[in-house]
């Protein structure tokens, strides 16, 4: 497995040590209920019971075990590239606690072992007993990785083995999968790591198995009483297949439907296990998910799912800005599977979703000093729906310190720690060695023989300037292949050793292949022109129909009420609104921000008694100066309106 590039970035760098400095600690602060005035976790306590050490309840969702599985997983990422003796000492003790709680079976589950003990397994549905344990298994991998500590490891082995006991088409077992996907791709992460094929066999097992006839969760659903855990134990409306993504077998599915989060790490265990096993079936299943995905239902900032409604996807072009809901979770899922696709197959529409959504709606999921989250992503916000109308409840115009339900904190906490895993791939067959993503680090690779090292300087998000210096350790021949970014206006420039190449005759899969004998200190310039452009929607994504978004190379951007006033409706923009584009040092850190003019609707002609007017009599709009500031950055001054899509007259 080939290691992660270390991250040496002017953009990236200060994230990765925010979280790393910030968030890991100040996440454990919460995960132990020790932060005033945010929602209680009970995560640990509820550990702290499990292992009896303590006296109490479960508190919490109950899937409340996997928050601590993905911070320690943020920890391992973390400590791979950032040893910490201190952070380790604790990540250790939290372990030694968890697996006080683990039963002599290998089984580990605080809400089981604390409220139900002799209800485990009865209620895959609802209760998330493989998700959690996906989640520590991930968990495990990660810190094995990092530290070379085995005790966590050989835990979740003992567990994935315990599950292989229980589940499975053999007489006496159970025949059946999670309600929330998540086993199965951390099986394949087991599977990589120890090299035991019982773990890769165990996924494809819950891969295979779901969706088929007859229906498990209806049957579970029926040896429970009808019954659902989230009513009290009621009785409650038999399953939602399309919910779970259990309605077809998988390689019969085309489209993304259902829970938006489950959906996206189950398309990545199948992208795993296509690759692993060579199933043409499961290949064929993930593109066709993944162009109805991204083409059809993806938000212009890489979000997915647009209702709050099981937080789920819709259906094709049903893409509403304000009650939108593009959990950050979500499309860190779509990142994994878009990650997976690129091991499958070189195409730079994979590359392109992970930019996507990393620079804008994961950054986005955070503040810019690492305390407070965004669950829910909106492109349009006014803070007095969010407060009074009771279909906007779920969209919040600032984000808060915590969740009772956690899960998004703690995934960009790992998802940043381990963003030197997305950066490169190589392909040994082809001696090709692929930069997806442009951000400074420092990687170190073998060709054959031959170790490559890769030292990459970025300027982006702000300029486009990239330089690569290749330098194997002896000279030898291969292809690096550069991506082109799809936000690219004009054609990038190559430059080897100072001297333009025309790489026209050698793109394939949205890359400048360069394929030639690389000599220690090689140098590869890649020049990517950045504009501020006005992007329009498809036809037929009717909540932006006669709207426009203003891109920035991967950057999306926004306007912001502290920067323009309200309403930010009356505002509306033309093509003599020019872009554009200027650093301002001083704002947020530093940042690209796009000047423009438009017109605002005037007010003055309206009275009380009247809120309908004819055309004919209201005063022309008058002229006004906007200002727009990146998507991931907005809500982290003053509060107020937000919008990503502007009225726009062609």
């Amino acid at each position: 497995m080939m290691r992660k590039a270390r991250i040496s970035d002017p953009f990236w760098t200060p994230y990765e040590r925010l979280v790393r400095e910030t968030v890991i600690p100040y996440q454990w602060e919460m995960l132990n209920d020790r932060v005033p005035g945010a929602e209680p976790s009970h995560c640990m306590k509820n550990f702290r019971i499990a292992a009896g050490l303590e006296e109490g309840n479960f508190g919490g969702f109950v899937f409340q075990d996997s928050d601590l599985a993905k911070w320690l997983e943020a920890v391992g990422h973390s400590l791979a590239s950032h040893p910490d003796p201190e952070l380790e000492r604790i990540a250790d003790e939290a372990i030694d606690l968890a697996l006080q709680a683990q039963w002599d079976d290998g089984y580990l589950n605080t809400y089981f072992s604390i409220e139900a003990p002799e209800k485990r397994w009865t209620n895959l549905t609802d209760c998330h007993e493989l998700y959690c344990a996906g989640h520590m298994i991930e968990a495990a991998v990660a810190y094995y990785e990092a530290t070379g500590k085995r005790k966590l490891l050989d835990a979740m082995c003992r567990f994935a083995d315990y599950i292989d006991s229980v589940f499975g088409t053999e007489p006496g077992k159970i025949r059946g999968y999670d309600g929330h996907q998540e086993i199965e791709l951390a099986l394949v992460k087991l599977y990589n790591t120890t090299g035991n094929e019982r773990y890769l066999k165990l996924s494809q097992y819950f891969i295979d198995e779901r969706g088929r006839e007859p229906k498990f969760f209806e049957q579970e659903w029926e040896a429970r009483g009808q019954t659902s855990f989230w009513n009290g134990g009621a009785k409650a409306a038999k399953p939602h297949h399309e919910y779970h993504q259990s309605h077809l077998p998988v390689r019969e599915q085309t489209k993304a439907v259902g829970h938006a989060v489950r959906a996206v790490y189950m398309y990545t265990a199948m992208a795993d296990l296509a690759r692993l096993t060579g199933d043409t079936g499961l290949l064929e299943a993930c593109r066709k998910l993944w162009d109805n995905m991204t083409t059809k239902q993806m938000y212009i900032t890489g979000g997915i799912g647009s209702t709050h409604h099981g937080e789920a996807f819709t259906f094709d072009y049903d893409l509403p800005n304000d009650t939108v809901y593009a959990e950050t979770c979500a499309s860190i899922g779509l990142i994994f599977f878009a990650q997976r696709m690129l091991q499958l197959e070189a195409d730079s529409k994979y590359a392109d979703v992970i930019e996507r959504a990393l620079h804008n709606l994961v950054l986005a999921g955070m503040s810019k000093d690492g305390h407070n989250y965004f669950y829910v992503n909106p492109l349009e916000v006014w803070p007095e729906a969010s407060a009074q109308n009771p279909g906007k409840h779920h969209v919040k115009p600032a984000r808060p310190k915590w969740y009772g339900c956690a899960c998004c904190p703690p995934n960009i906490a790992r998802l940043i720690s381990s963003l030197g895993d997305y950066i490169y791939t190589a392909d040994e067959k082809t001696k090709t060695v692929y930069a997806h993503l442009f951000i400074g680090s420092e990687f170190t690779l073998h060709l054959g023989d031959v170790p490559v090292t890769l030292q990459q300087q970025s300027s982006l998000p702000w300029e486009g300037n990239v330089k690569l210096q290749v330098s194997p350790k002896t000279a030898t021949r291969f292809t690096l292949a550069l991506r082109i970014p799809s936000w690219c206006a004009d054609r990038p420039r190559l430059l080897v050793n100072g001297a333009e190449t025309d790489y026209s005759n050698a793109e394939k899969g949205g890359y400048a292949h360069i394929d030639r004998e690389w000599s220690e200190g090689d140098v590869v310039e890649w020049q990517l022109p950045l504009r501020a452009e006005w992007i329009v929607a498809h036809p037929e994504i009717r909540a932006n129909a006669g709207k426009a978004a203003i891109q920035y190379g991967p950057l999306v951007y926004c306007l912001e009420e502290t920067d323009n006033g309200k309403p930010l409706a009356s505002l509306s923009f033309g093509p003599d609104s020019t872009l554009h584009a200027r650093f301002d040092p001083g704002l947020l850190g530093g940042v690209v921000v796009i000047e423009t003019e438009g017109r605002k609707a005037d007010e003055n002609g309206w009275s009380g008694e009247n809120p309908y007017l004819p055309a004919g009599i209201i005063q022309a709009a008058s002229r006004v100066k906007a200002r727009a500031v990146p998507y991931f950055l907005w809500g982290n001054r003053e509060s107020g309106e937000m919008s990503v899509w502007l009225r726009f007259q062609a």
